[in-house]
């Protein structure tokens, strides 16, 4: 998968990790996800859809902080959820939010096949242990759209590993090294800024 990665990724990732400050950043990376992705979707369904990307992003934020304690960098444990958001969004058909085609999911899949497994992750269910006991709010599906799926923000072709896309535009494989120092007031929900960039 191709991702972007900045100072707020690295300001997000401290925040996350810091007590005191994390409800805050949760809070305001759920909602800064939810916005980004509705974003995407045709207007007349982003409403219905809230509450359960709400509900989703902030299960994934777990499988973030997780997948960070595993060994994976930042950039692989941030791409981990987000191919867990395509799974969901692929089982709902709401294919014009998928960052990657429906024919790279497997691929996906199976290069964190080893930490999915663990955790009961499935494409079927993609939060698998980090599922709230409560579950989450449903929201419609659209299957139709799997017929002939058309994902106008999917990038193919980088399946094989994590593509990074720094602040210049450079594209290496593989995310940076963290910064000697992170400012955490830069990380979305605890900056006063509504930054506008991709998750």
């Amino acid at each position: 998968m191709k991702i972007r990665q900045n100072p707020r990724h690295w300001a997000a990732m401290k925040a996350l990790s810091t007590p005191g400050v994390r409800s805050v950043a949760n809070y305001g990376l759920v909602k800064f996800h939810t916005r980004i992705f509705l974003g995407k979707a045709d207007e007349d369904h982003r409403e219905e859809r809230r509450e359960h990307l709400d509900a989703f992003f902030d299960a994934t934020m777990d499988t973030y902080l997780v997948a960070l304690q595993a060994g994976y960098d930042e950039a692989g444990a941030r791409e981990i959820t987000h191919v867990q958001a395509n799974f969901d969004f692929y089982n709902h058909g709401w294919t014009e939010m998928m960052e990657i085609p429906v024919d790279e999911l497997e691929d996906h899949y199976e290069r964190y096949e080893e930490f999915f497994e663990r955790y009961d992750i499935t494409i079927d269910d993609p939060l698998g242990s980090f599922r709230p006991a409560g579950g989450i709010p449903e929201a419609p599906s659209t299957p139709e759209r799997l017929e002939e799926p058309e994902h106008p923000h999917a990038e193919g072709g980088f399946a094989d590993d994590v593509y990074v896309e720094d602040e210049e535009g450079n594209l290496r494989v593989g995310g940076g090294e963290a910064p000697e120092e992170i400012d955490v007031s830069s990380a979305p929900g605890v900056s006063s800024e509504d930054d506008e960039a991709d998750a």
